[in-house]
C-alpha cells in the first residue's frame, strides 16, 4: 500500500517532532500494510516553510535511519502546500516539490475557504504540465456547502484525496457522509493517511480501505490503491467523469 500524504519527517512542522516518533509512525505505516509513504510537510501553512530542497534532504536522512532500524518503509519527498496567488512563481524558484519531483502537487485550501483565482491557479499549472491534488476536501466548510466548486474544479482536470480518518468517521458523522458522497460523485482519486502522529492523528489506512470495501467492493479499492502507485510513478492516474452531487440539505461542521 502506497500513502501519498503524510507528516511522518521529523521537527518540521505539526507532525513528528522527533526521529523517535518518525520510528514509532514508521512502524505503525508497516503494521497498517503500508511500504511506501510520501512525507509531505506543511509549507507555508501557520509558518511553516518546507523548502523542496530541505525535503529532499531530509527524506534520504530518513531513509538512511529507517534502513538501521531494520523498518520496511520506503520514504519519497513531497510537500502540502497552502494555496498562495504566486505558487507557480514558487514552483520556478524551485521552492515548490511535487509527489516525488512528478508532476502531482498538493494543495491544501484552508478549512473554510476556497479562494476565488483558484480555478485561474488550476489552469495556469496544468498549462505548466503539474497538476493539483486537493487534499481532504471533505473538510473544507465551503466545499461542503458548495461541492459544485469541488465538481467544477475536477471537472476541469484537477484532482483530489480524502484522508482516511475521514472515511472512517473519526471527524464525525458529517464528514464521513460527505466523505462518501465524494466517492459517490467520482469527485475524489486518492484516499490517504495525513498522519501527524500515532494517537490523535494516525493513519487509519485499513480501516478506511475495510468501510470502502464493505460498501463499494473490490474494485474502488483497487482504484484508490492504484492511483497512489501509479502518482508516486508520475503515471496518470483512473479517473471516472465526476458528477454533481445532489444535497437535499446543506450542513454545517460546527
Amino acid at each position: 500500500m502506497v500513502d501519498i500524504h503524510s507528516h511522518i519527517l521529523p521537527g518540521v512542522d505539526d507532525g513528528a517532532q522527533d526521529i523517535a516518533e518518525s520510528i514509532k509512525m514508521a512502524k505503525a505505516a508497516v503494521e497498517q500494510g503500508i511500504h511506501t509513504i510520501v512525507a509531505t510537510p506543511h509549507h507555508l501553512n501557520n509558518r511553516y516553510e518546507n523548502h523542496k530542497k530541505t525535503i529532499i534532504d531530509r527524506v534520504a536522512e530518513l531513509n538512511l535511519i529507517f534502513e538501521q532500524e531494520q523498518i520496511d518503509l520506503q520514504v519519497f519527498p513531497g510537500q502540502e502546500t497552502r494555496i498562495y496567488g504566486e505558487l507557480l512563481e514558487g514552483y520556478e524558484l524551485g521552492e515548490i516539490l511535487p509527489i516525488n519531483q512528478t508532476q502531482y502537487v498538493l494543495i491544501e485550501f484552508s478549512s473554510n475557504h476556497v479562494p476565488q483565482y483558484t480555478e485561474k491557479l488550476f489552469y495556469e499549472m496544468q498549462v505548466r504540465g503539474l497538476i493539483p491534488i486537493i487534499v481532504h476536501p471533505e473538510r473544507n466548510q465551503q466545499l461542503i456547502e458548495q461541492p459544485d466548486v469541488l465538481y467544477k474544479l475536477v471537472k476541469n482536470g484537477a484532482l483530489s484525496q480524502i484522508t482516511a480518518a475521514s472515511v472512517h468517521g473519526a471527524f464525525g458523522k458529517k464528514i464521513k457522509k460527505f466523505s462518501q458522497q465524494l466517492i459517490e460523485a467520482n469527485l475524489t482519486h486518492f484516499i490517504a493517511s495525513d498522519a501527524h502522529n500515532t494517537t490523535s492523528r494516525s493513519f487509519r489506512m485499513r480501516e478506511a480501505y475495510g468501510m470502502i470495501q464493505a460498501k463499494y467492493g473490490s474494485e474502488m479499492v483497487y482504484l484508490f490503491k492504484e492511483n497512489a502507485a501509479l502518482a508516486i510513478e508520475g503515471k496518470y492516474v483512473y479517473k471516472e467523469p465526476p458528477e454533481r452531487i445532489k444535497k437535499k440539505k446543506i450542513f454545517n461542521l460546527f
